[in-house]
């Protein structure tokens, strides 16, 4: 069997799509888990992952180009132990394979914003996102959100403060200074990032 530090790749592949997977196997450390829904190429996720070994991530991203990427970035820069990567869609993935009260943080930053009224619908965070990541997250577990979609930042802030399941917390400049790519060429082109954190309540 090739030793977890010998990974020819950091891609897994969930033994059931209807059914959780059991994310503390996937690591050889058990370590609170933070995941990333709508990685991209991983700019964030992978500097991240570098910054705090003493976390466990796991990266979402549906376009396999980019998981590739990914993947290669990761191996190069030493990821092998503390991050894992699945190519499927966010939703489907915290909706189905996170177990309940399993993770300590969700990343979701510059989800498609869907701009026009009659598309709005489609937007990843709404009120059933919200329920749902409160069922996934341990207690004082974090969501972290990003957008540059000013309509798209009001709703969020609607749907996690709808409920009584989250507060609002300031995301730490630390975590801030990280950029996904997307953040990146936006503020090259003077487009504000918009962040939010809510906290699970205890």
């Amino acid at each position: 069997m090739r030793a977890e530090s010998e990974r020819a790749t950091l891609i897994s592949h969930p033994g059931s799509f209807v059914e959780p997977i059991h994310l503390l196997n996937l690591f050889p450390k058990r370590q609170p888990i933070e995941v990333e829904l709508g990685s991209g190429d991983g700019a964030f996720i992978s500097a991240y992952a570098k910054k705090h070994p003493d976390r466990n991530f796991v990266a979402v991203e549906r376009l396999l180009g980019r998981m590739r990427k990914l993947d290669r970035k990761a191996r190069r820069t030493g990821l092998r132990d503390n991050l894992r990567l699945f190519r499927l869609e966010g939703s489907y993935f915290l909706t189905y394979l996170i177990p309940p009260r399993s993770i300590h943080a969700l990343h979701i930053y510059f989800p498609d914003p869907w701009p026009k009224r009659r598309h709005n619908r489609r937007r990843m965070i709404n009120r059933s996102f919200a329920v749902l990541a409160a069922e996934k997250l341990v207690p004082g577990g974090m969501v972290y959100l990003r957008t540059d979609n000013r309509d798209y930042f009001h709703q969020m802030i609607e749907v996690f403060e709808a409920g009584h399941a989250f507060r609002p917390r300031a995301t730490p400049l630390s975590l801030a200074a990280i950029e996904t790519e997307f953040e990146h060429d936006f503020r090259k082109q003077g487009f504000p990032t918009l962040r939010i954190a809510y906290q699970k309540h205890r």
